[in-house]
């Protein structure tokens, strides 16, 4: 039998490539083909259409890398084929897979967008065009002698990622070269043969379920045979007359249903579409029209096909790009057939962005669905990011989201994921139903092996028995295509198959949630075992996130109270502008530094052009604040006083009362003294002493250096910019050469050591220094970085043994084993933390905050010499990868990290906002009384700012810090009517009562609240 069946297998495969696929179409006729090469960036249609078109034929080189060129296509539909279905087939020359080749969108000749071409989806239904209509529908028939001629858009995307993950100039216009990479291979029209096509999938869908089954189980020679005799009853020499009978044979096994219990999966259409990736945002605008043009042709030929869109950021493209795509797209959304979902600006990264920035994520992406179709989503869609926060959860459910969609976690290394569908719970205690579809992809196609892996993965068997899985081509966009949807049918309740149904995500939720309420819990962070890389690669961008984040606090803070005082208009479209850009970069693969070169080049024009605008609006609203005169007024943004100014308002300077700040030399080390902390650098630059004076505690472990830069050879097995492998610790090289040392300020108010080091190509100027009031140690680091493979890291050893390492998230922070007890704790060599990372011992411990790095790792070592523990913190402050962009993070960086000695978490907490918030001093007459003030520290402000709704209310979003419940009073300084508590699209919750001008809140452990204050 097994040899039997390998004998069919044989024939069935050479009969699909030399007699089906090529029978799919019939009789031919050439397309005339024209063609304009534009000559830089992409054209609207009506510039394309007024170009000088020359003749162009098969075989002619097209397409530099990232060009744009336009085709006409021109042909008349034969007399003799009236009343058949005709369809244009062109091949530009396609190469690799959907979005990561050549890719086109037709036009008919008075500019409507037709559908798009791609490597797996060649055609163009022209039947009801060629007839003079505007309907690309697959069933019309044509009309003989009719003419028939479309334009095509033709984007010459280069194929960036190389075998071998080799480095490529592909990645940027300007590096590309201009060698045209495609050619026209096929252009004419053919008559569609139906029932070869409905044969092709009648015989993959039992082809590819017989591959998935049990050698024993009888259905499968059922099947084989089946397919035996379909090839039996066809005929060699007339393919297309003789399918129908062939088909015949395999109608009955088709037509079995579904065992009982049967898996039962979910199936909605998708394109996962990246915002910016192997191509730049502009080619992504184009992705999109391509893709939704695509659907909604496939969506008027299938009624009951599902497509879910995500990425508001996308739709808006198309409101501004292109309207007439945008006109269908949104008749698509109010017939049901295309979901808006997900409910975020753009799929974001998960662990960079800063609390406020994440809640925006929603605000701006669920306000854009609600104001554009009238339609609030309940389900966050993240298939591909890179680990999920554990603030998530609360953020989810305070956007007004039920459900979470995720994929990427079936990517781990180390530690499969004991679950597909579970609660998770996050670090306030919130739980949001979350499911993992089992099929392991978000970019599935429906095959035989996709809908077996589902079933046989499913972890939660017994328990639930549904599964999601979002089918069609993604990354590069594409979408569902009409072979998969054919698969569909042909699979909705098939013998020895799991039944697949096409429809909407949220009522797959609802099912899975009702029968399997109970389903387990997943309590912390979702924690990528690979990728870990994305917390440091291309640190400009992670740089200008973090400044963009702080920079928009102030901007709305400094607004808010200049409104608010009657000096100033808040500037409504220019912050919603600002932020939405600000959202756009923190795409998955924009943030985390896994984009070419052009993205990445942009990204940072972007940052410095959005820079320049806040610093801009925060100047105009300070200057208004604080009046006319000749007084230094010092603006303090954070949430916590700072050295007499209160936190988030201005106060006219006034003499420090603090000791002042001393330098002594001492040999060849230098001493540093501020009456809070003691420092020593030794003669290589190196940290050797910091002592916390009032405890007297040394914080350096005995023996050891902080502030000590270590390189390693960093060069990942694959997925360069992504990924940084364990075996990377097993070579290091310690930099403890200096070109010099010397003391650059003795001012009194501040002393600083400036320390030079050469090494390979590169330069690092750090400032060491401690300024006065200030219990932490301070380095500002110009770094001219030209290394190739190399890991930049910093580390401070520590003298505290610490079992676990905290690390700021959005709105909180979350604990990490520093020990390798288990497989799970192990795999976290690599861990994100936002403005700070703290370790301690009970009652006393150490911090490490920062200005603009992610990266953190944590280890643990007791030392022969006395027993004691050394836990040391380092900050991954550069990498080198060269793909996919060869020259990640070259040149210079400006950065700045603290050691606060003696720090628990408030003091973590504190310091990382004021790192990050550095005063402000404007010259002016007076200071200004904050909003609002919190009278415990617990409990954080994270935003103040006007209503979305321009109403001139004031909100106020704060959140408990240190991880205890906390009590805390806010009061304004302005009169409050009434204040209402909101969710994060401030809309009400609850009132709140105001007493004596102030509300008194009671929060759990990293709960966030949001107050809507009325002025009175």
């Amino acid at each position: 039998m097994h040899d039997d069946q390998k004998l069919v297998e044989a024939r069935l495969e050479r009969a699909l490539q030399q007699r089906l696929r090529p029978a799919l179409y019939g009789d031919t006729v050439p397309l005339d083909i024209e063609v304009w090469h534009a000559p830089g960036e992409p054209v609207p249609v009506t510039e394309a259409f007024a170009a000088d078109f020359k003749p162009a034929t098969l075989g002619d080189k097209w397409g530099p890398p990232w060009g744009t060129s336009w085709f006409r296509l021109t042909a008349q539909v034969p007399q003799e084929w009236d009343g058949l279905r005709v369809e244009a087939v062109v091949d530009l020359g396609f190469g690799g897979g959907p979005g990561f080749s050549a890719e086109g969108l037709a036009y008919t000749p008075d500019g409507e967008p037709i559908k798009g071409l791609n490597p797996d989806n060649i055609y163009l239904p022209i039947s009801g065009l060629a007839a003079g209509g505007v309907s690309p529908s697959e069933h019309a028939k044509a009309k003989g002698g009719a003419a028939f001629q479309v334009y095509l858009e033709a984007a010459a995307n280069p194929a960036v990622i190389q075998s071998g993950f080799l480095p490529t100039d592909l990645g940027d216009k300007s590096t590309a070269g201009t060698e045209p990479m495609y050619e026209i291979r096929r252009a004419e029209l053919a008559v569609f043969n139906a029932d070869v096509y409905h044969l092709l999938r009648d015989i993959e869908v039992l082809a590819q379920l017989m591959h998935e089954l049990p050698t024993d189980l009888p259905r499968r020679p059922e099947i084989l045979r089946a397919l035996e005799r379909a090839l039996d009853a066809l005929d060699y020499d007339d393919i297309a007359g003789s399918a129908a009978l062939a088909r015949e044979q395999l109608a009955p096994v088709l037509a079995k249903p579904a065992y009982a219990s049967a898996h039962q999966i979910s199936a909605v259409g998708h394109a996962h579409i990246d915002s910016a990736w192997l191509w730049p945002l502009r080619e992504t605008v184009r992705k999109v029209a391509r893709t939704v043009s695509n659907v909604t042709t496939l969506a008027a030929d299938h009624p009951d096909f599902r497509f879910a869109f995500s990425q508001s950021q996308q739709h808006a493209w198309m409101k501004e790009h292109h309207p007439k795509v945008w006109d269908r797209l949104k008749a698509a959304v109010e017939a049901g057939q295309i979901i808006p979902i997900g409910g975020m600006w753009v799929e974001s990264d998960s662990n960079m962005p800063g609390g406020e920035a994440m809640a925006r994520q929603f605000v701006h992406g669920k306000k854009f669905f609600m104001d554009e179709y009238g339609i609030e989503t309940d389900t966050v869609w993240l298939p591909d990011s890179f680990g999920y926060s554990a603030a998530m959860p609360q953020l989810v459910k305070l956007a007004g989201n039920k459900w979470f969609l995720t994929q990427k976690i079936s990517w781990n290394q180390t530690n499969k994921f004991p679950h597909h569908t579970f609660w998770w719970e996050g670090i306030d205690g919130t739980r949001v139903f979350t499911h993992f579809p089992p099929a392991d992809t978000y970019n599935g196609q429906l095959t035989g092996e996709e809908l077996a892996r589902a079933q046989r993965n499913y972890q939660d068997q017994g328990g639930g028995t549904w599964s999601l899985l979002p089918f069609g081509h993604g990354d590069g966009g594409g979408g569902p295509t009409r072979e998969m949807l054919g698969r569909a049918e042909r699979l909705a309740d098939l013998e020895a198959s799991p039944k697949v149904t096409i429809e909407h995500p949220a009522e797959f939720f609802q099912r899975a949630h009702d029968e399997y309420s109970n389903a387990p819990v997943w309590v912390g962070e979702l924690y990528l075992e690979l990728h870990r890389a994305t917390f440091t690669s291309q640190a400009k961008t992670k740089q200008g996130n973090r400044r963009s984040e702080h920079l928009l606090r102030e901007a709305e803070l400094w607004s808010a109270a200049a409104a608010v005082a009657g000096r100033a208009d808040y500037p409504y479209e220019d912050l919603d502008r600002i932020w939405k850009g600000v959202l756009l970069n923190q795409f998955h693969d924009i943030l985390p530094g896994s984009s070419i070169h052009w993205v990445h080049r942009e990204a940072e024009e972007t940052y410095a052009r959005l820079g320049v605008e806040l610093e801009a609006i925060i100047e105009r609203a300070q200057r208004a604040l604080a009046g006319e005169g000749d007084a230094t007024v010092v603006f303090n943004a954070a949430p916590h006083d700072r050295l007499g100014v209160p936190a988030m308002g201005a106060d006219v300077r006034a003499p420090s009362h603090a000791p002042e700040v001393s330098v002594r030399r001492e040999g060849g080390t230098v001493v540093l003294d501020n009456g809070l902390v003691r420092v020593t650098v030794d003669e290589r630059g190196l940290l050797s002493s910091v002592v916390e004076l009032e405890s007297g505690r040394e914080a350096i472990a005995p023996g050891a250096a902080g502030n000590l830069l270590q390189l390693h050879v960093d060069t990942p097995n694959l997925w360069d910019a992504w990924d940084v492998d364990p075996f990377y610790r097993n070579k290091v090289r310690d930099l403890t050469d200096v070109d010099s040392i010397e003391v650059v300020s003795e001012s009194g108010t501040e002393a600083a050591v400036a320390v030079t080091r050469s090494f390979g190509g590169s330069t690092i100027r750090q400032t060491i220094r401690i300024g006065v009031g200030e219990c932490q140690v301070n380095v500002d680091n110009e770094i001219d970085w030209h290394e190739k493979e190399k890991f930049l890291k910093v580390a401070f050893p520590l003298d505290v043994r610490a079992d676990q390492s905290a690390s700021e998230t959005q709105f909180g922070h979350v604990f990490r084993a520093t020990h390798t007890n288990t497989s799970w704790e192990n795999a976290k060599f690599e861990i994100c933390a936002h403005r700070w990372i703290q370790v301690g011992e009970p009652g006393y411990g150490h911090a490490v905050v920062n200005n603009s790095t992610y990266g953190h790792d944590v280890t643990r070592d007791v030392r022969e010499e006395d027993g004691g523990t050394t836990t040391t913190v380092r900050l991954s402050l550069l990498r080198a990868p060269r793909v996919p962009d060869p020259v990640t993070d070259q040149g210079v960086h400006n950065l700045s990290y603290a050691l606060v000695p003696g720090a628990g978490i408030a003091e973590a907490v504190e310091e990382g906002y004021r790192i990050n918030l550095p005063a402000r001093t404007v010259t002016g007459a007076e200071g200004v009384a904050p909003l609002v003030r919190v009278d415990n520290p617990a409990v954080v402000v994270e935003a103040v700012k006007l209503a979305e709704d321009q109403s001139g209310d004031v909100v106020v979003r704060l959140y408990e810090a240190h991880g205890g419940r906390a009590a805390a009073r806010v009061s304004t300084s302005f009169g409050v009517a009434s204040v209402t508590e909101t969710d994060l699209l401030e809309r009400p919750l609850a009132d709140r009562e105001v007493a004596d001008g102030a509300v008194e809140v009671a929060l759990r452990p990293f709960q966030i609240l949001t107050l809507r204050f009325a002025r009175a």
